[in-house]
């Protein structure tokens, strides 16, 4: 199944189908078909009521959902918002990429991952500006794949991993690197700025995923329409199912938590760039942000005067 969250001309935000290079809203298919769903990613997750969705689609999407053209907004008229606003974690995962340790003159974890959190007043969606801080001269952005729980959960063994996942997403992540190089104990700080966690668009079931095979994905950092740097997912030092079992040693993991699985590598950002995470071997949607400088305070001081 896929799923995104549109936001309409009022700012308000929906759950909708994407289907055959449209979408359609989960409430307008309800009304007519009687698939009554909840209208929110998270409160899908939280009701436990993501299998009966996934079933619903796997049965009748092919069939029915052609039948709405009135109720259909085509691919390139849609205004693309977060999968949703309140995951209760935001896990990072940091140097999971041999390659990418090297290029920053680091060593790859090699014992156990090198994981943060983020808050999600970071959160923005596909198109949203990511907003270089005024605090920062340096900042980088980079594309990662995305793991969403679907289940409470706790101690899970690494085979059973996929039993707890609801699905994968694009994920753009952000830090504020020469904050972070003066003090590592910074990292927090340097990953939390405002819209410095993008994700999105499309939310695709483990089903989507061509033979269920994650690791032959190919996960790229793209800038102005460039591939700047890519790699495997086979290439990981921690592979998915090993992130999932290891946090769940840590904490309990709730529906809509989210694991950032690490970037195959980062570019530095400026003003009128435009960020983008693809994911090849999968029909993920492209998740593209532009880039605006900092406004000053005193100047945003002298506009309100």
């Amino acid at each position: 199944m896929q799923l995104a969250t549109l936001r309409n001309d009022y700012g308000d935000e929906s759950l909708y189908y994407f289907h055959d290079r449209h979408f359609i809203a989960v409430e307008d298919v309800a009304s007519v078909f009687g698939a009554f769903f909840p209208s929110d990613l998270q409160e899908v997750l939280e009701s436990g009521e993501l299998p009966e969705m996934t079933a619903w689609w796997n049965d009748q999407a092919d069939e029915r959902l052609p039948r709405l053209p009135e109720f259909s907004v085509y691919q390139d008229h849609a205004k693309l918002a977060p999968l949703y606003r309140r995951p209760r974690k935001i896990w990072g995962i940091g140097l999971n990429y041999r390659d990418h340790a090297a290029d920053l003159n680091e060593t790859a974890p090699s014992t156990e991952p090198a994981s943060f959190m983020k808050p999600d007043t970071a959160i923005i969606g596909n198109g949203d500006a990511i907003h270089l801080p005024e605090m920062s001269e340096r900042v980088t952005g980079e594309a990662e794949l995305g793991i969403i729980i679907g289940k409470e959960c706790r101690d899970v063994p690494r085979e059973d991993w996929l039993s707890v996942v609801a699905g994968f997403t694009t994920i753009l992540d952000m830090t504020a690197e020469d904050i972070l190089r003066r003090n590592p104990r910074n990292l927090t700080q340097s990953k939390s700025f405002d819209t410095f966690f993008s994700f999105g668009p499309l939310f695709l079931t483990p089903d989507e995923i061509p033979d269920g095979d994650l690791n032959a994905l190919t996960v790229q950092t793209v800038l102005n329409g460039e591939v700047r740097v890519e790699n495997q997912i086979a290439n990981m030092t921690f592979p998915p199912d090993e992130l999932v079992a290891y946090h769940s040693r840590i904490m309990t993991l709730l529906p809509g938590d989210i694991i950032s699985t690490g970037t195959p590598g980062a570019v530095v950002l400026a003003d009128g760039d435009t960020l983008e995470c693809r994911i090849q071997g999968a029909p993920f949607l492209p998740l593209m942000n532009p880039v605006v400088a900092a406004t000053p305070r005193s100047s945003e001081m002298e506009d309100q005067s």
